[in-house]
């Protein structure tokens, strides 16, 4: 959406993407991904949330309903990273090898449908969640709340509990590393192992993103994006494991 605000620029980007993203290629990039930050979780020993919660009164359906949001955000982020890399790569003067097999993937690699994705946006929550709000902002340095936290603190007693045993970690070596390794293998991988049939080239993204706003504009969105995800990414998979036994 926030790419969509530069519509030469979108358009010119997801002509080229398009056939990136449908190869086989790129699902089993983003499912190595998440493996890889799913194994990095673990290594910050999370705690499991699921006796806790039980004894809050959440049954075993609430239960259920979160992890299948986890689910979907653990899967969808990886798409996400791999898009803003590339994104990143080529506004930067980096290009596609192009090297890659473009082979497209038959079947279906998301998570089922059904998850209910309803946001809790801060004007309309409560003191103690626009809190949390304004903590996850100056913990991670970000200038919003993405999606994925306002689609879980629909369980506010939930999403307090699980964002206090994430937070200290996000200042620790640990995670520094793990979220260092996604940044530099998801480099590795979009400007190296992925495909390019439809030859997308820096210059034209640039030029097309010069049509719509200063080019310096446009890739300091793109920066943003790129530099996020590893996090998100990574604490998705630790609020996951919260909720594995």
């Amino acid at each position: 959406m926030a790419f969509a605000h530069y519509p030469t620029f979108f358009r010119v980007l997801w002509q080229g993407l398009a056939p990136i993203v449908r190869s086989t290629a790129f699902v089993d990039h983003g499912r190595a991904l998440r493996a890889q930050a799913e194994q990095g979780a673990r290594r910050l020993l999370p705690a499991s949330l699921v006796g806790a919660l039980a004894e809050r009164g959440y049954a075993p359906r609430e239960l259920e309903q979160i992890r299948a949001l986890l689910e979907v955000f653990s899967h969808g982020n990886q798409p996400y990273l791999l898009i803003a890399s590339i994104t990143r790569l080529l506004l930067e003067g980096g290009e596609l090898d192009g090297a890659g097999d473009a082979t497209p993937f038959e079947g279906r690699h998301g998570p089922h449908p059904g998850a209910a994705l309803v946001l809790m946006e801060a004007h309309h929550a409560d003191a103690p969640t626009r809190a949390l709000y304004a903590d996850i902002q100056r913990t991670l340095g970000l200038p919003f709340v993405n999606t994925d936290y306002r689609a879980l603190a629909r369980w506010p007693s939930y999403f307090d509990v699980a964002w206090r045993q994430l937070a200290p970690q996000v200042h620790g070596d640990a995670y520094r590393e793990i979220c260092a390794a996604l940044h530099a293998d998801v480099l590795e991988r979009v400007a190296h192992a992925l495909p390019n049939p439809a030859a997308l080239r820096g210059a034209a993204l640039r030029e097309a993103a010069a049509a719509d706003a200063p080019l310096d504009e446009v890739v300091a969105v793109a920066r943003l994006f790129q530099w996020l995800l590893p996090g998100l990414v990574t604490n998705v998979a630790f609020l996951r494991a919260q909720l594995l036994s």
